[in-house]
């Protein structure tokens, strides 16, 4: 397992996921918010949406970060993995 290959690949999913993430909170905002709710055990969100526009510049910012901190997660994995297999 190579720490670089392995950083990649949770890099390109968390950033695959966020991008579906978001499309799914534009097309459908309302059934969103309501999963939302649901897999937080019923805990309502609907207090922290205020109507605004979509950021391009903050979802791309976000998509960085995330995928950043995925690469190095995904990279001390596989180092912590091959390093407890010896």
């Amino acid at each position: 397992m190579t720490p670089l290959r392995t950083g990649l690949a949770l890099a390109a999913t968390v950033g695959g996921f966020y991008v579906l993430c978001t499309v799914a909170w534009i097309l459908a905002p309302a059934t969103f918010l309501g999963l939302m709710n649901n897999i937080f055990h019923g805990m309502d969100f609907t207090a922290m949406v205020s109507p605004r526009p979509f950021n391009l510049p903050g979802f791309f910012a976000a998509l960085l970060v995330l995928s950043t901190w995925a690469l190095l997660a995904g990279m001390f994995f596989s180092w912590l993995h091959n390093r407890l297999a010896r």
